[in-house]
Order: C-alpha cells, then structure tokens, then sequence
C-alpha cells in the first residue's frame, strides 16, 4: 500500500511536533575497549534458511519479546536467493546470541505492494512494539539492468507482511536505523537508486537519506505522516558484483542528534546535524574521517561510548573512529578469506554491544562475534 500522507500545514505542523516529542534519554556510558583488544571471532549461526538464501545483509537486535519476537535476539535480512542471485532474496532469519536459529518471515512476492518485488536489503529495524520493517531493492534476474526503486515492507511480530511503504522519498531502500518512540518512530534511510540504473555504471551524485515520521496506535500497524529528504548529494552507481554502491550504513546519537552515514564510493564517514528537526538537506554530510584503513565502507554502528565502527566492503577488516576528533583509533581484520585482497566483499551489517562486535559475513553466510 502506497501512503498518502496529507500535505496541508496542519499535517505537516503535526508531523514535526510527533517528531519533537521523541525523548533522547542518553545513559551514562562506561569506556569500553577498542576494537584492537578484541581477539576472538566467534562464529555463531549459519545465516542460510531452509529456501537457501543466502548473502546476509541487514542486523538488527530485538528491543522486546513480542509474538515470535525474543528480545536481545538478533534479525537479519537476506539480499540474494539460493542460486545467490542479488536482489531476490526473500527471508529474515532470528538467532540468538548462543547461536539458536529460527526463520523468522518469507515474504512473498505477491504478499507486498512493492515496486519490483522483493530483494531484502541491509534496511532493518525492530521496533519496541513488536513491528519490524525491512527494505527491499528488488532484482528479477540479480542484475542492476533490472533494479527498481523497492520500498519498505512491515512485518508484525509473527512474521507476517502488514503493508509497505512506497514511493515518498524511498528509492532503493539501502539501510536504516530508527529512532524508536513506542508509539512514534523515526526512520533514516539511505537511497541508491537515484539515476543509478540509467547512468549504466558511471558515477551519479545523486544518493540520499530519507527521514520517515511513523506513527504506531496502540494495535494498529505503523503509518506514514511524514517524509523528508534531510542528505543528498552521495555518490552511487552500479556494480556488476555488488549490484549497487552507494550510501549505507547509518548511526544515530541520541545525544548529539547527529546521523552518521557510511559514503562507501568517498571512502568516508559523513555527519548529517540535526537530523531529527531539519528540513533542509546536507549535500553531502559534513567530513567526520576519511581514509586511513577505511576501505568502501558499508555496515556502520554506535558503541556506547560514542565511537563509531565501520564495516569495510573491499576488505575484511572493521574500523573504528573517534567522532569528535577525526582520528582512527581502532582496525581489526575479522574475515581474512578470499579476495584479493582478503575479506573483500564478506562484511556488511553489524553491531556494537557491550558483549563485542556482532557482524555478518556474507562469504561464509554465517553470523559471528569478535569479542
């Protein structure tokens, strides 16, 4: 289903101030270790459901127990089908920390009002209400002659697809986090398909992040009040092995209201202020580091003291920065397979936890744990 948010002053008026009561309650946070004093990577699941889709994207831990749904376990989103064709992947997989596995959803095509299909992207929250929503950038044959803009799907808590959300600002849905109210959400989302497909491979400078205000009524689904453009001006393109390159992973600081975004082809970690309240858009984010060991980022998480990993796509290694310096203060190299040059094309979604670093490895198709 496509929303129709009202335009009017009113709506628009009411939107924002939905948008200004999100309470940011920012926790004192202990210091934690760098990356460079965790040494172990832990393999915990197989990624593959029983479809065998594979290439594992998206990572997202569950807030609240609901339905299907166990809190602190783990989600993750699959981009490619069993014959690993990108952009038909169709399941979203749960594993908890000691490695128990489920599949959480399959969604069917014929199930969603999706420009496209389905092709389940690193776009993946869970929200405290039970609700998850999952991007799609969907393929018929895995190749970008054939992407279209997608959408976000909305799943309940027992897997089963509500609605979607299309058009508004959605266009190759690519990843996203999510400020969680309970009964109000706000979504950040990176776009890719801005002009990418007809450009044929060559660089367009045309990637974005998209603001979504959602509202969540008590036993309803969530709807969309609001869309916003608050990032442009990010360079994507197409790709014959990574189907398309663009912005991607996105953090947010409660504290500081500051979006963080992951500039894979600038080789860079882009700051976006404001963004909760701006209705203008960054072109391109301010610089928060660039270069050193970063290496076409993609995934990208918050610690709890406010550090920032990312997750390179052209190595296998994380790297961690200090946001308020500008400094590089932490690499690790957690997939060391294939290549040249080792690890390229394995990393994608993760997540900082005070028990380590929790990432997917798409060459392996498995979740794990540096700790």
């Amino acid at each position: 289903m496509k929303p129709h948010p009202k335009s009017s002053t009113h709506r628009r008026t009411l939107g924002m101030m939905l948008l200004m009561a999100v309470t940011l309650v920012s926790a004192a946070r202990a210091a934690e270790p760098t990356i460079n004093h965790l040494n172990t990577v832990t393999v915990l699941s197989s990624t593959v459901p029983a479809n065998g889709d594979v290439n594992p994207y998206g990572l997202a831990r569950i807030p609240r127990t609901h339905g299907n749904l166990i809190e602190g376990r783990f989600l993750i989103s699959n981009f490619n089908n069993s014959t690993n064709a990108q952009g038909t992947g169709t399941t979203i997989v749960q594993i908890a920390p000691d490695g128990t596995f489920t599949q959480f959803a399959q969604i069917e095509a014929s199930q969603v009002d999706c420009p496209g299909g389905i092709g389940l992207t690193t776009a993946l929250v869970a929200l405290r209400s039970g609700y998850v929503i999952v991007g799609s950038l969907p393929t018929t044959d895995g190749t970008s002659a054939t992407a279209q803009a997608g959408c976000l799907i909305v799943l309940d808590s027992w897997g089963h697809t509500v609605k979607s959300f299309w058009g508004h600002n959605i266009n190759g849905p690519w990843d996203m986090t999510a400020v969680d109210g309970d009964f109000f959400a706000v979504l950040f989302v990176t776009n890719v398909l801005n002009g990418t497909v007809a450009a044929n491979g060559a660089v367009v400078n045309r990637g974005t992040v998209a603001r979504l205000l959602l509202a969540i009524p008590p036993g309803r689904s969530p709807d969309l009040l609001d869309s916003t453009v608050i990032a442009d001006g990010y360079a994507e393109r197409t790709d014959p092995n990574a189907l398309v390159i663009g912005p991607t992973g996105v953090a947010f600081a409660e504290d500081s209201g500051v979006l963080y975004v992951a500039d894979t082809l600038g080789n860079r970690i882009a700051a976006v202020p404001n963004a909760l309240v701006r209705f203008n858009p960054e072109h391109e984010g301010k610089i928060v580091f660039s270069g050193g060991a970063l290496n076409g980022p993609l995934g990208l998480t918050l610690t709890h003291d406010h550090r920032l990993i990312a997750a390179n796509g052209d190595d296998g290694n994380l790297v961690e920065i200090n946001p308020f310096t500008g400094k590089q203060i932490g690499v690790k190299l957690v997939d060391d397979t294939g290549g040249p040059p080792a690890g390229a094309g394995a990393l994608f979604g993760l997540l900082a936890t005070p028990d380590g670093v929790y990432f997917v490895d798409d060459a392996a198709n498995t979740f794990n744990l540096l700790h």
